[in-house]
């Protein structure tokens, strides 16, 4: 009975995951994770696929609720993602409200992203949805990050400080879903950084 459970929960987990990519206009693979580290400044994941069926440097993965960050290294039958909240990842995202556009990075906290660059005046409150824009080619659009957690406007400050809470079960997910743009303009090459594609 306990074994049933479990893969009745598995059941339902893959279910989720293969129901939010039908949004996604190209090939999609389930990939199990292997391993996972999650060091003070360093938030990584070991998954169970590599060269061999394809996956490739800078390619997004997600699971059933949002982004949970993007392959760094790739070997023969593994490979390994940067999270969304190591301190080296930076997505640019949009308020899914207003199409206001920025920049997610991580803090190195297992459970906080920050905006960047937006200024004290801007049109952003606690609750906003934050979804990928698509800019940078790495990672599709409109695909949840995060939730806004909160802003803080300091006076004197020219940008406020906000903060949003990943919507991927980042330390929780048993598998993550590896996607493939139908366009080949999302491969980068092994000598680009994860923060290459705000440049």
């Amino acid at each position: 009975m306990q074994r049933f459970e479990i893969l009745e929960e598995e059941n339902a987990r893959l279910r989720e995951m293969l129901k939010s990519s039908e949004k996604f206009d190209g090939r999609v693979l389930i990939a199990e994770i292997l391993g996972l580290d999650l060091q003070p400044f360093r938030h990584q994941i070991v998954i169970n696929k590599g060269q061999r069926e394809g996956v490739y440097y800078g390619q997004a993965t997600i699971d059933a609720n949002g982004v949970m960050g993007q392959i760094v290294h790739v070997g023969p039958f593994s490979s390994t993602v940067l999270l969304l909240t190591d301190p080296q990842h930076a997505i640019p995202v949009q308020i899914n409200r207003n199409g206001l556009k920025t920049v997610a990075i991580g803090t190195g906290q297992s459970h906080i992203l920050q905006l960047e660059y937006l200024p004290s005046n801007v049109d952003i409150k606690e609750g906003d949805l934050v979804v990928s824009s698509g800019l940078g080619k790495r990672f599709p659009s409109g695909y949840p990050v995060g939730i806004v957690y909160e802003v803080s406007r300091v006076p004197g400050e020219p940008f406020a400080k906000i903060t949003i809470l990943p919507s991927a079960q980042l330390e929780k997910s048993r598998e993550v879903l590896l996607i493939w743009p139908k366009s080949n303009s999302a491969l980068l090459s092994n000598s680009e950084s994860p923060l290459d594609e705000i440049n």
